[in-house]
């Protein structure tokens, strides 16, 4: 099977289950990817505590003047 095969086939896979738009599926990373699929499936860790995601939003802010 090639990578085209394998890029297809998974891009219609999250087309059906997670309702991705072909660019959804191009930007997102194999990490991302396998991440949501992890999850979908009930395998690995659990989510982060809010007081985690809180740390973390204020350790790298989405934008560049810090504001959230």
């Amino acid at each position: 099977m090639t990578f085209a095969d394998v890029a297809a086939r998974l891009a219609a896979h999250t087309a059906l289950t997670l309702r991705w738009r072909p660019d959804d599926f191009w930007n997102a990373t194999p990490a991302e990817l396998l991440g949501i699929l992890h999850a979908i499936a009930g395998d690995g860790e659990a989510p982060p505590s809010a007081d985690i995601m809180r740390r973390l939003m204020t350790q790298f802010p989405d934008s560049p003047s810090g504001e959230t």
